[in-house]
């Protein structure tokens, strides 16, 4: 005979379902099949085999006369409702669904479940009109003003006022109050002032770019600024609403805008305490220059695209003395040069030196060319040789020993090494500068001159690079920067003058050196580059006259603060450490017109700089009374302070604007530092990771260089938001997730129906935020689902609780056991998903509620508590005891969910039947006046034994479960109230606890009741006269341990018309003929003129 085999469908769950599966346990069983008429017992049958779901092995289950046709089912299948759902229990579902009811002689009796909370959200009505009711009763306001714990303040990054709001915007924030809410819930006086960054390029740009050539040019800086201003505060009023639909809280009516005067005048202040310690100056340094942009940028202006190819060269230099060689060298080497590598030929003009590592060797090598077809073998489209190469002449070089055989195969020649010397040994070489004849040393570099590319020698331009520039300094070497700040040439540069560097100008460089033969190879070179993270187009390093921070002055500082601050994820603290550590000065001025001045003036004649504690406290003043347009508009007299007035005439304002990110950077003292409610340090900051370079450091260095200290206790970071294929989301890919049309839908409300904010924010409580998070509509649907069930989990709570008055509560002691391990449960959970809400972790207090909202309570309890709400009888015990439960599971559950789902939250608690009265005497009206829930230490006392009891049970139902899905299956019962479970086990100790709950006088604790069947009988053995008429059977191992043998057949005696349990007592009463004892009773009662009246 075949047996038929089969296995969940497990393969094809979705993510989030496959998550779900992985929450649930399953022990090994087997399930064997018997037909009616076999008399067999289980240690007799000779086909036996096993029935798999979620990660058990392959099933196979037969009969020992025919195969039946079977399906698969998951334990979620198994485990719920769905083919259990048969009278009271089904009408109870349809009273939820609305459904009408069909009139029953006793449908009055039955305590069907009533709610106005609807089972669909209808988000895009149901939350604004939230929203409005918090806003309208300022229930913000009125709960910190009532919470009288300690403050916490998150103290919040601006987001630029340059566009509308991105999923990234929308991670932050709702990220942001989720800990904000939760906060609220235990007590805290939270503080959560939103600001804005509205200075810097990108407004100018958008300013700019909404002009035409002719308004560009006619364009003053005050008409400039004022545009500015107006652009910012509108994307400020734009985002801000924004933010409200998400869902956040914060002093909306008080943000903090980096325009305001106030706030300019704070970091005015910052700038000027900086100066007076000695911090900032004025220096000509090569700095990041944007030629798109037409300024300095800082480090955390720039961003590093894949793909970048730059044309490199391999370049070499005419060497005319070697002072520690013997005069011979020369003439032994007629034609001996220095071998350099370069990424940047434009910078070739401003060359002034050639930089070698003391420690690594070089060698003197003839260059003997190959023959012609090897030569063009080596060239192809991305490398090309020089003219050099192809010259008959001698050609000693200099070049790192380590090196050789990787130049050899590059340059497709051969390279005999003739000499070996150190790098020290070459230290003041002189050369002929390519270009213009100039004669040039060998200098001693440092580490960043290695063998991994390049000849080992490094093309030093101080005007054009931090190291080099550093070299040059030890040296004396001049700093050439003939390159304007368009990115062109200058007449310094000879014949290159007017050429753009990055394009023609480059090109023309490297045809220069390979005419005068100074060219060896040019080959394409795909490496990181800087760019403008605004304009998205390359930059160069320029010297210039700039302002800086000097970071050194306070480094050791800074390391020391960040070792105080705790970090989040903890190798946050690496990260900035290093950023820290290594970072050379900050370039502080932007030569741009929108920004807030940097304080100075400067002498006519001598252009000397005059800034002073009393010219910046003047011009502080100023600004904070006028605003920052002061400087533009004001004179230079009116500027300075009345003891300078007289020498007004010699001085000039200076046009430099301050960097965008010390305006942000000083946030901390322009609103944590002023205003009466906030105070330093910050406890939280909570950004992106790119913020380690960015704001989180720019907010350290000015805090630290001022007041020595950090201005925040603790640092959160997040990732980047990617779509579901983990990809960057582009405009372009089509995959970018417009965070308003997650909540409000798109143009097809099929393709992208309103999710609402909450589901949203769902998503943001899903993700391990800590890196990288993906979001997509397959994604969003699933978070939906999810938020439905756990909406349809809090109906079924709200909607058992409509005739539920406090009065009712049954006292712990009194309650049934199954009542108290729910309790047991809950307790646990509630702690769980505190001490993660204190973690940060909230993907798991996500998890923990799928678990167990979703999945456990819908499984096990609520499925067993209908019976009792519906049929129990209305004001019995049984019903009582479970709806005090449900009550405590209803607070706890709405309130440990309110700070990610707050509108549901509100939802349920506006739809409470009853009012809900805090610790401290007041009734809650809105769910975060209600605070987090008290821990019950009762509840968690339940003993040891009681525990682990009912994980055998729950893991008994289970089993029980799928050998009546297989008797279902075999048509032996429909519905499992038309089963009998037999059971025996041979652990004395288990047939004790389970007989004990055969017998038990309190209904709910009832084995039937929990497995929801009609009868339970324990077997005393497994001889053939208890197992004879048993049709189905099978037997499992209860953890992993006790042996259980399970046995279904039909239930015994009649079914009642009320409750469709089936009982021998009905036909027993003559005035209810068709109901049991149970039903009888409740209806004797209900019926009764004394309840009648209550009722």
């Amino acid at each position: 005979m075949m047996l038929k085999s089969f296995t969940s469908n497990s393969s094809h769950l979705k993510p989030m379902e496959t998550t779900m599966s992985l929450f649930m346990h399953a022990s090994s069983y087997r399930v064997l099949m018997l037909s009616r008429n076999s008399c067999s017992s289980f240690r007799r049958t000779n086909s036996i085999g096993l029935f798999h779901s979620h990660g058990i092995s392959s099933a196979k289950v037969v009969s020992s006369s025919t195969i039946s046709n079977y399906c698969t089912h998951s334990r979620d299948d198994i485990s719920s409702s769905k083919r259990r759902s048969r009278g009271p229990v089904m009408a109870g579902k349809k009273a939820e669904e609305g459904v009408k009811q069909e009139d029953s002689k006793y449908k009055h009796t039955v305590d069907l479940p009533k709610t106005a909370f609807g089972m669909r959200a209808n988000s895009s009505v149901r939350e604004p009109e939230i929203q409005k009711m918090w806003e309208e009763n300022q229930v913000f306001k009125k709960v910190v003003d009532r919470n009288s714990g300690a403050n916490f303040i998150l103290h919040d990054g601006p987001p630029y006022a340059n566009g509308d709001l991105h999923i990234g915007h929308a991670l932050n924030k709702i990220l942001k109050d989720i800990i904000n809410r939760y906060k609220l819930l235990q007590n805290y006086k939270v503080h959560f002032v939103p600001g804005w960054d509205c200075h810097g390029l990108p407004i100018e740009l958008k300013v700019l770019q909404s002009l035409d050539q002719e308004a560009r040019n006619n364009l003053k800086p005050l008409k400039l600024r004022a545009k500015a201003a107006k652009f910012a505060k509108e994307t400020v009023k734009t985002q801000m609403s924004s933010f409200k639909r998400f869902g956040v809280w914060a002093d909306w009516n008080n943000a903090y805008l980096t325009l305001d005067p106030e706030y300019e005048a704070a970091q005015i202040e910052v700038f000027g305490q900086m100066a007076l310690k000695g911090y900032i100056y004025r220096g000509r340094k090569p700095v990041h220059w944007s030629p798109s942009s037409q300024t300095a940028l800082a480090e955390a202006e720039l961003e590093y695209p894949e793909g970048h190819v730059s044309r490199s060269i391999y370049a070499i230099f005419r060497v005319v003395s070697a002072p520690l060689m013997p005069s011979s060298l020369l003439q032994d080497f007629p034609n001996l040069c220095l071998a350099v590598w370069t990424t940047t030929p434009w910078t070739m003009p401003a060359n002034a030196a050639v930089a070698v590592n003391p420690k690594l060797e070089y060698d003197v090598v003839e260059v003997e060319s190959s023959n012609e077809h090897a030569s063009s073998a080596v060239e192809t489209r991305k490398k090309k040789l020089g003219m050099v190469l192809k010259n008959e002449k001698k050609l000693y070089l200099i070049v790192a020993s380590e090196l050789v055989p990787k130049l050899e195969a590059k340059w497709g020649v051969k390279l005999v090494v003739k000499r070996r010397q150190l790098g020290s040994d070459l230290e003041n070489y002189r050369y002929i500068h390519p270009i213009d004849n100039r004669e040039c040393p060998v200098v001693i570099g440092g580490d960043y001159i290695t063998t991994e590319t390049g000849t080992g020698l490094v093309h030093t331009a101080p005007g054009h690079g931090q190291e080099d520039y550093v070299t040059g300094q030890k040296y004396g070497l001049p700093i050439v920067s003939p390159v304007d700040e368009n990115g062109v040439f200058t007449e310094e540069s000879g014949q290159f003058k007017g050429l753009d560097v990055l394009g023609e100008g480059n090109s023309a460089v490297v045809k220069y050196l390979d005419e005068n033969l100074s060219l060896i190879m040019e080959e394409s070179y795909e490496h990181k580059y800087p760019y403008d993270w605004r304009t998205k187009k390359p930059t160069i390093f320029r010297a210039t006259e700039q302002w800086f921070a000097s970071v050194e002055g306070f480094r050791l500082s800074a390391m020391d603060a960040i070792g105080n601050v705790k970090w989040v994820p903890p190798q946050g603290e690496n990260r900035i450490s290093a950023m820290t550590s290594s970072r050379s000065d900050w370039c502080i001025s932007r030569q741009r017109t929108w920004g807030v001045p940097i304080p100075v003036f400067y002498h006519l004649q001598s252009r000397e700089p005059l800034m002073n504690e009393e010219t910046i406290g003047h011009i502080k003043s100023i600004i904070a009374e006028k605003g920052s347009d002061a400087w533009w508009y004001m004179t230079v007299e009116q500027l300075l302070p009345p003891k300078y007035h007289d020498k007004a005439a010699e001085y000039e304002k200076g046009t430099d604007t301050m960097d965008v990110w010390f305006d942000s950077g000083s946030s901390w003292a322009a609103v944590l530092g002023k205003r009466d409610s906030l105070s330093l340090p910050a406890d939280l900051y909570l950004e992106g990771s790119d913020q380690h370079r960015g704001w989180f450091q720019s907010s350290l260095l000015t805090s630290v260089a001022t007041r020595g200290k950090a201005p925040y206790s603790c640092v959160i970071t997040h990732g980047f938001a990617l779509d579901e294929k983990g990809l960057k989301m582009s405009k372009s890919l089509g995959n970018v997730v417009d965070p308003r049309t997650v909540i409000e839908g798109g143009k097809n409300q099929k393709e992208a129906p309103a999710y609402g904010a909450d589901v949203l924010r769902l998503w943001v409580s899903s993700v391990d935020y800590t890196g990288d998070v993906m979001i997509g509509p397959q994604i969003i649907r699933q978070m939906s689902e999810i938020y439905r069930k756990l909406r349809g989990t809090l109906r079924y709570l709200l909607a058992n609780l409509h005739d539920w008055k406090t009065d009712y509560t049954v006292a712990y002691h009194e309650l049934p056991r199954i009542d108290q391990h729910a309790l047991f449960q809950l307790e646990n959970v509630v702690k769980s998903i505190q001490g993660n809400y204190e973690s940060y972790q909230f993907f798991k207090i996500f998890q923990i509620i799928q678990r167990f909202v979703i999945v456990d309570l819908s499984n096990f309890y609520f499925d067993v508590a209908k019976d009792r709400l519906y049929v129990g009888g209305s004001i019995s015990y049984t019903r009582r005891s479970c709806q005090t439960v449900l009550a405590a599971h209803l607070l706890s559950i709405v309130r440990i969910i309110a700070p990610i789902l707050p509108h549901l939250a509100e939802d349920v608690w506006q739809n409470l039947p009853f009012q809900y009265k805090t610790e401290y005497g007041s009734f809650a009206e809105y769910v975060f006046e209600s605070r987090w829930p008290a821990l019950n230490e009762k509840w968690l006392t339940l003993p040891v034994e009681e525990i682990e009891f009912w994980e055998k049970i729950l893991e008994l139902r289970t089993e029980v479960n799928r050998v009546l899905e297989v008797a279902r299956t075999g048509k032996l019962v429909g519905a499992s109230l038309e089963a009998k479970v037999h059971i025996y086990t041979s652990d004395a100790t288990m047939a004790s606890q389970l007989s004990e709950l055969c017998t038990t006088k309190i209904d709910a604790d009832s084995l039937h009741r929990l497995f929801i069947t009609s009868q339970v009988e324990i077997l005393p053995s497994l001889e053939d006269e208890h197992t004879a008429k048993i049709p189905y059977s099978g037997e499992c191992l209860i953890q992993g341990k006790s042996k259980v043998w399970i046995g279904i057949s039909r239930a015994e005696g009649s079914k009642c018309e009320r409750c469709w349990h089936y009982s021998h007592q009905v036909g027993s009463f003559s005035d209810h003929p068709t109901l049991c004892s149970r039903c009888y009773d409740v209806v004797a009662v209900q019926m009764s003129p004394e309840v009648a009246a209550l009722s």
